[in-house]
């Protein structure tokens, strides 16, 4: 294990809900399953206006590579197919169904078995199972790579370095069980030899909980690593490096290094689906900010609408001018409250304008603050000067393509200057002139 550390900086934690256990949210009277909730080619529904669906019954599929399964959430009746905005800005497919808060089980629900991985692989995807730390690559993909003869490690990333999110915190807690499941059948499968789920040192009860249940089953292959609480532990590359040593540069995937890597809440899901056959209806959030009545973390059906997710915390006390899904650092920003809960969601954040004001972008003072942060030792200031030039050659030759769009750099900036965003549309300009 390496006991080296990339570069990193200390946000404000704000995990006010780490205490908060896991509240299941009634289910609402309204859903909308988004048919793009995956990396890749968008579901095709497989309902029509009219119909009446089940729980877990199968909504939509497509016979692309890079997909994955929708299920339903509820059981009620398909009221239509809509479009509408996402918060990445394209048009997404929506089933509404109106829920009958009957809850019927589709009959076709049955625990999976496997013999062997391509057994394991098509239970998984079957499953609908996605990156659920926010990637929300198709999982059944990574857990079959090209090179499987090489992969020996398995990571389980449940750091959650971002201010707020304590949704995988809680799960560690209370979902112990299914977590460690999940790592036993993902290395019996996958035929991996070790496993480390790496945490942050400041969730010591969920250390100390994990390493007690793992030797009270007498397992001395899967281990807990401790990571700083420094941001940004938990992103891929890093949690790489700061394990085995190894650097991981931009195009590479953990695979090609030796090691699987998924998130907590990814890695439980699949000991929970081996357990009760449930495919991935549900998700845990935070719902924090200072705009929310009272934060907590909930269990949500897939679907439910931000607002309704809000109205189960108490809705607003004071305006919210500004709501991600996700954290501060790297979530998006919503146009609507009305957007719906999608699989890799691990947080819902409303912010007062107090709290969300961005401070004037000054003039750079050359202070070097955005060099040190960055975990890959790039040049957040040059960069931003070839960006602002259109530099194509530039941008390529300062390895912005390298740059994981942390956030690390805007942050730790006194003025303000939006450098991580003017990163990601620099790699635009690479990428349309063409350069590898």
């Amino acid at each position: 294990m390496s006991q080296k550390h990339l570069q990193s900086i200390h946000v404000s934690h704000y995990k006010h809900t780490a205490g908060c256990a896991t509240e299941v949210m009634p289910v609402p009277d309204v859903v909308k399953i988004s048919m793009s909730q995956h990396i890749g080619a968008p579901c095709k529904p497989l309902v029509k206006k009219g119909d009446y669906v089940k729980v877990g019954q199968l909504l939509g599929d497509t016979d692309a590579f890079v997909s994955a399964p929708i299920h339903s959430s509820v059981s009620g009746t398909v009221t239509g197919i809509e479009e509408q905005r996402s918060a990445s800005g394209g048009n997404d497919t929506l089933v509404v169904i109106e829920t009958d808060k009957k809850q019927e089980i589709f009959e076709g629900i049955q625990v999976p078995t496997a013999n062997d991985l391509p057994e394991f692989v098509k239970a998984i995807r079957a499953s609908g199972l996605v990156g659920l730390g926010g990637a929300s690559f198709p999982t059944h993909i990574k857990f079959n790579p090209k090179n499987i003869d090489e992969v020996h490690t398995l990571i389980v990333n449940a750091a959650e370095c971002e201010p707020f999110i304590t949704s995988d915190h809680r799960l560690m807690l209370e979902d112990a069980e299914d977590l460690i499941a999940g790592c036993q059948l993902i290395m019996k499968y996958v035929g991996l030899d070790q496993g480390y789920i790496a945490i942050e040192e400041n969730k010591m009860d969920a250390i100390e909980y994990l390493d007690k249940v793992l030797a009270e089953k007498g397992i001395t292959n899967i281990k807990t690593f401790k990571l700083q609480a420094r941001y940004p532990k938990g992103a891929e590359r890093v949690l790489v490096y700061e394990i085995s040593g190894k650097t991981m540069n931009a195009g590479v995937l953990p695979a090609d290094l030796g090691f699987i890597l998924d998130n907590v809440t990814t890695v439980a899901f699949v000991g929970q689906y081996f357990r009760t056959g449930m495919p991935l209806i549900q998700k845990r959030v935070t719902v924090d900010g200072d705009a929310v009545a009272n934060p907590k973390n909930v269990m949500v059906p897939i679907g439910a609408q931000i607002c309704d997710v809000i109205d189960f915390c108490g809705g607003y006390k004071q305006e919210p001018r500004k709501i991600l899904m996700g954290g501060p650092m790297m979530g998006r920003a919503i146009f609507s409250d009305e957007m719906p809960i999608v699989k890799n969601n691990n947080a819902i954040l409303a912010f007062s304008g107090a709290q969300s004001m961005v401070k004037e972008e000054t003039a750079c003072i050359n202070c070097g603050r955005c060099h040190q942060a960055c975990p890959f030792k790039l040049l957040p200031t040059a960069l931003a000067a070839a960006y602002e030039k259109r530099d194509a050659q530039a941008l390529s030759d300062l390895k912005v393509m390298q740059c994981m769009e942390c956030g690390s750099c805007s942050y730790i900036c006194p003025a303000r200057r939006p450098l991580s965003f003017m990163n990601k549309l620099g790699k635009a300009v690479v990428k349309e002139a063409g350069i590898k």
